[in-house]
């Protein structure tokens, strides 16, 4: 993570020489955000302006590219053969069970895509297991009109993007439903204009939040 409090250019290329200095197959790379809710959003803390942030972002990519590591998720760094392939299926919108405490799920049905969220205290996960069968206390079916957005959320994060038949095969709606948004995105120079792949430009990926909110419903 870089953009720490106080933090200078060095120090963060040093973080980074030091955690890829054991031999480091896959890194993931972070700004730092502060996240409301929390004591560090109620205290900020004095963090680097959005220029330095920017040089040590350039500095990291540029380190990461020097050693052979491949940019292929937003911020995912991997030398061959060393993706995370755990990762790749959420970005990808693929569906996933969640097991143990604080769990989340993704499953898809033929007419319908729910999420799901297990308990997340330990102790009451074990007692809604033991006396009901199910420690699940939230299942939500994800609307058409969320589903565009919930998919690109995901696939958008990955730098060579995803076949655009995903988009069909794993939302069940049909392309037409998110054409306007398409054009709209590759107008603005955020979606390369492939009609097989869905995939942000090397500026779709630098305002990743700007091109993920054209499929906002």
């Amino acid at each position: 993570m870089y953009a720490l409090p106080d933090q200078q250019l060095s120090e963060a290329v040093n973080d980074l020489e030091q955690a890829l200095s054991f031999g480091t197959s896959h890194i993931s790379l972070y700004h730092l955000t502060l996240e409301p809710n929390t004591l560090f959003a109620k205290y900020p803390p004095s963090v680097p302006d959005d220029d330095s942030a920017f040089d040590m972002q350039d500095a990291l990519l540029e380190l990461l590219n020097d050693r052979g590591f491949d940019r292929y998720e937003v911020s995912a760094f991997s030398k061959p053969g060393q993706r995370c392939q755990h990762n790749l299926n959420y970005w990808s919108f693929g569906d996933y069970i969640g097991i143990g405490a604080g769990a989340h799920g993704k499953i898809s049905f033929p007419d319908k895509v729910i999420r799901t969220v297990k308990e997340r205290h330990p102790e009451n996960y074990m007692r809604k297991i033991l006396e009901e069968n199910s420690a699940t206390i939230e299942e939500r079916v994800i609307s058409a009109k969320e589903l565009p957005f919930e998919f690109m959320l995901n696939a958008l994060r990955l730098t060579k993007g995803i076949p655009s038949e995903y988009f069909a095969e794993r939302t069940g709606l049909g392309m037409s439903s998110i054409s306007s948004k398409l054009k709209i995105a590759v107008d603005k120079g955020l979606l390369e204009s492939n009609p097989a792949i869905l995939a942000p430009t090397p500026l779709g990926l630098q305002y990743l939040n700007d091109l993920q909110e054209i499929f906002l419903a």
